[in-house]
């Protein structure tokens, strides 16, 4: 999913527009993550960029979307152009830290 929102529409309510933006993103979301994963893939994950336009959009996290749509929003922004790219995701085992496994023994009695 490409594409750009205009915020600044002549007879539409600009909270709505974002409104119906964050919908729009949520909606393609969940439709890629219910697709069937192919062998070998754990997860859906997502390659996102987020900019103004698309020629100043910058790599950033899936998480922070929402908040960077309601930042332009709050500092009066036009538009905003959010680029949310399916691909494989596969697990990795986290690796194990001696201190943590130190804090988290108990003393039995």
């Amino acid at each position: 999913m490409r594409k750009t929102y205009q915020l600044n529409i002549e007879g539409k309510n600009r909270d709505r527009l974002l409104e119906a933006a964050k919908h729009d993103i949520r909606k393609y979301v969940k439709r890629e993550r219910n697709r069937a994963l192919p062998e070998g893939v754990d997860f859906w994950d997502f390659d996102c960029k987020f900019g103004n336009s698309e020629a100043d959009a910058a790599v950033v996290h899936f998480a922070t979307i929402t908040d960077l749509i309601d930042t332009v929003a709050k500092d009066g922004g036009a538009q905003f152009y959010v680029e949310v790219v399916t691909k494989h995701g596969h697990r990795t085992a986290r690796p194990r830290d001696e201190n943590a496994a130190v804090e988290n023994d108990f003393d039995s009695e």
